[in-house]
């Protein structure tokens, strides 16, 4: 596939990038419902089934291309298509929801969930930066890798645990939006289950690997750089099933979901991803890498106190954060 994109006019390539980018969309939906089936078909709880199959199904598309560029060394688009998307949907997702109808955040998101998002980043950070080791010092290696996995298992855990403790309380109404969306589902047979878990995985995979050449052969053609490349064009790509899920939940006044949607894939995409990434084969940083990173927390602290500042994001705040990301785009496309 390498070969034909490479030798491909660039119109073309644009057009494997739409492909890829579909092939991404449609294999994490094959994927989620044939696994979602069989989960329910060996009896697993519909809030578990929200909470890890569907809840990574968003997140499937960054692991793809992250894990796809790590594989052929090409490590500047493997970190900043997930700091990228990361910010993405911080700024734009959180923010056109808010702008849509302002949005009542609940008190868990503000003093667990946007926390945690937090120490992600600042994990990250650490991880990348200290690098033990690391001669360069700036570095994810397959350590750093199993860090973050072991976190990405402990928040699955503690995310379980407390769904299992609110149903038990009697207090499921925040998951109402995710029982609803495994209604939609519905339970498939077992050939068909598999046949969905198989071709959506392949279909990922083939998605991935396209992205990553068309994306990597559009970033020498018009003299960009792979991190460019990989904040706007692929990150934005890639958290498309992130702007449609909380957009249409927005429109339905489920506006909690929507934030909660933005900031767990930010949380799956650091640890899963990164971890996967990282743990598969070494991903170096660059400066930039770096100071995108900042550029998340800072985000972060910006959404977080908008959050807890009476337990809402109004219009014009929402406003503020698309602007600001508008800057920011500005900026690392001139930087």
């Amino acid at each position: 596939m390498e070969n034909l994109v490479n030798s491909s006019p660039l119109i073309l390539v644009l057009v494997f990038l739409v492909i890829g980018f579909a092939f991404l969309m449609k294999g994490a939906d094959f994927f989620v419902e044939g696994s979602s089936s069989i989960a329910k078909r060996l009896k697993v709880p519909p809030i578990i089934i929200g909470l890890t199959i569907v809840a990574m199904g968003t997140s499937l598309p960054e692991t793809a291309v992250s894990v796809t560029a790590s594989l052929v060394n090409n490590n500047e688009l493997a970190v900043s298509n997930v700091v990228g998307s990361n910010i993405f949907n911080l700024m734009v997702v959180v923010g056109v929801c808010s702008i849509l109808t302002p949005i009542l955040v609940q008190k868990e998101t503000i003093k667990r969930d946007i926390p945690f998002s937090l120490i992600c980043a600042l994990l990250l950070l650490g991880l990348g930066i200290l690098a033990v080791g690391d001669k360069s010092g700036m570095r994810l290696g397959h350590l750093d890798g199993m860090i973050l996995l072991g976190f990405f298992a402990g928040y699955i855990v503690a995310m379980i645990r407390s769904a299992m403790k609110a149903r038990a309380a009697g207090k499921n109404a925040d998951m109402e939006g995710i029982e609803e969306l495994e209604e939609e589902i519905g339970i498939l047979s077992w050939p068909k289950s598999i046949l969905f878990i198989v071709g959506g995985a392949l279909a990922i995979a083939f998605g991935g690997d396209l992205t990553v050449d068309a994306a990597s052969r559009i970033a020498i053609d018009l003299g960009m750089s792979q991190t460019l490349v990989g904040l706007t064009i692929v990150s934005i790509g890639t958290s498309l099933p992130e702007l449609v899920t909380s957009v249409v939940a927005a429109r339905k006044n489920e506006v909690d979901m929507a934030v909660g949607n933005a900031v767990g894939s930010n949380i799956f995409n650091i640890l899963m991803v990164l971890g996967v990434a990282s743990a598969i084969n070494p991903v170096a940083l660059i400066r930039e890498n770096i100071i995108d990173i900042v550029i998340l927390i800072v985000f972060s602290l910006i959404v977080w106190i908008y959050a807890a500042t009476k337990q809402r994001i109004s219009r014009k705040e929402g406003i503020s954060m698309v602007c600001l990301y508008l800057i920011y785009a500005g900026y690392i496309i001139w930087r």
